[in-house]
């Protein structure tokens, strides 16, 4: 049985294929073809529900440090801030490329031009902005118990069947000829 930290490191190298996957796409185009839009509806099925996950563990993190701590330590006020400012800027992002999937489901390849760029928006901003949680990472790191990781994390067996289906799809029905690069 997995440790959660080796849940939690699986999931989020899963997730950087898949934005790798994604990039790399992007980097190339789809060129209008058709062969990409259930390769582009899988990857943002996958965000969704990894983008989602994550979203609440950080919304989670970040209630439990103002329990634990308060907010009235200006450190702690100005990594909440941060926080919150990174999950609204991922949100609005997400919204978006969710809105432009909706689009692609509807109007198939008439779709693609705008999912590639609002996904090449969406992977600049996780690229530049998501992942970089010093503050709040040190102070949960500081301030929580091993309990508390496992509630901030609420990892279920049935959430990684779901995100091991999900990354599975993307590779699936990547296109042919589309290399991924390799970490």
């Amino acid at each position: 049985m997995d440790t959660l930290r080796e849940k939690i490191g699986n999931e989020r190298r899963r997730l950087r294929k898949v934005r790798q996957a994604l990039s790399a796409a992007l980097e190339n185009t789809s060129g209008g073809s058709e062969e990409f839009v259930p390769f582009y509806i899988a990857i943002a099925n996958y965000f969704e529900a990894s983008m989602g996950r994550l979203h609440a563990q950080d919304v989670k993190m970040g209630e439990m440090l103002k329990e634990k701590l308060g907010d009235s330590d200006p450190r702690v006020q100005e990594a909440l801030k941060e926080l919150d400012d990174r999950l609204s800027g991922n949100q609005e992002h997400l919204n978006n490329f969710l809105q432009s999937r909706q689009e692609l489901e509807s109007s198939g390849a008439g779709g693609l031009e705008n999912f590639e760029k609002v996904s090449r928006a969406y992977t600049d901003y996780i690229t530049s902005n998501m992942g970089h949680h010093g503050a709040t990472t040190e102070l949960a790191g500081a301030n929580f118990s091993q309990d508390d990781w496992v509630y901030m994390a609420g990892i279920t067996d049935a959430d990684m069947e779901r995100e091991q289906a999900l990354f599975d799809a993307v590779f699936k029905t990547r296109p042919a000829g589309l290399e991924v690069p390799e970490d």
